[in-house]
């Protein structure tokens, strides 16, 4: 665990474009949005995440197995980006009938090396 996280926290995913980090999410709603940031940046960055199965892998490492499975064999952005916005969409509605809210993403940074 790098030095500077709290115990108890997840790595954040980190999007590469050879060796560089091109984009990080610490959890679903912040994937959605570096997906669409992206898509328009690195498209193929992100095939490749999709391609090998980085971003299905990391979604089943912070709990995410139902997204992880929908994801899984998915190879196109765009269709990525379709199945997590549908899948925040019903998560919220069914939060929203249980009398819960959703958490935003996180603003604060942090030095953590990616992997």
């Amino acid at each position: 665990m790098p030095p500077n996280q709290p115990i108890g926290e997840k790595e954040p995913f980190y999007f590469k474009s050879f060796n560089n980090v091109i984009g990080i999410a610490h959890n679903v709603t912040e994937l959605e949005a570096e997906l669409a940031r992206l898509i328009n940046v690195d498209k193929e960055a992100v095939k490749y995440h999709l391609r090998e199965g980085h971003i299905v892998q990391w979604l089943r490492y912070i709990g995410e197995g139902e997204l992880a499975e929908r994801l899984t064999n998915v190879t196109e952005p765009e269709q990525a980006l379709q199945i997590v916005r549908e899948y925040l969409s019903s998560k919220g509605k069914n939060e929203m009938r249980s009398g819960r809210r959703c958490q935003g993403p996180r603003r604060h940074h942090r030095h953590a090396k990616p992997y």
